[in-house]
C-alpha cells in the first residue's frame, strides 16, 4: 500500500506524527523502526546508534540516534521500555534504513508495562493509513529510497 509514493503497512503501529512504526513480536517484545516517511525526510542516513542492550529508556529518551545528511537526532521513543538489542545489520550498513524501512528495524524493546498497554498510544490500520497519507499529501512529502 502506497501514499505519494510512500510504502504503509496497516498492520503495524506508528506514532501519530507517522515517524515510528511498531510490530509486536511472538516474544513479546516490541521491534521499532522508522517510516518511509522519516526516511525520506532524514535524507541519507550515514549513522545509527542504539542504546545499549538492558538500558531502561522512558518515553522521551530515545532508543536510538540516526545522523543523516542533512542532521542529527533521535528516533523518538513513546514507549518506557527496556533495549533488548539493536539491529546489526543496520548498525553496520545504515544505509538499509533509507533502501527497505520496514525491513531494516532499528531496536527490539521490551515494553515495562507489556506490549499491550504499550501499543494502546499508537494507531493502526484505517485509522493509520488515513493520517499517513494526509502527512504525506498535506507535506508533499514523495518517498525515494536511496541505495548508495
Amino acid at each position: 500500500m502506497e501514499c505519494n509514493g510512500c510504502e504503509f503497512h496497516p498492520e503495524l503501529f506508528y506514532d501519530d506524527e507517522f515517524q515510528i512504526w511498531v510490530r509486536r513480536e511472538d516474544d513479546d517484545t516490541l521491534t521499532v523502526g522508522m517510516t518511509d516517511l522519516s526516511q525520506t525526510i532524514a535524507g541519507k542516513i550515514i549513522h545509527v546508534r542504539v542504546r545499549r542492550p538492558g538500558t531502561r529508556r522512558p518515553p522521551g529518551k530515545p532508543v536510538a540516534t540516526i545522523e543523516s545528511g542533512k542532521w542529527a537526532g533521535p528516533i523518538p521513543n513513546f514507549i518506557d521500555c527496556t533495549i533488548v538489542e539493536g539491529n546489526s545489520e543496520v548498525l553496520e550498513n545504515p544505509l538499509l534504513l533509507n533502501s527497505d524501512p520496514y525491513n531494516a528495524w532499528v531496536a527490539r524493546v521490551e515494553a515495562v508495562n507489556g506490549a499491550e498497554s504499550a501499543l494502546s498510544g499508537f494507531v493502526t490500520g484505517d485509522e493509520a493509513e488515513k493520517g499517513y497519507c494526509q502527512r504525506a499529501r498535506d507535506e508533499d512529502i514523495h518517498c525515494q529510497r536511496r541505495t548508495r
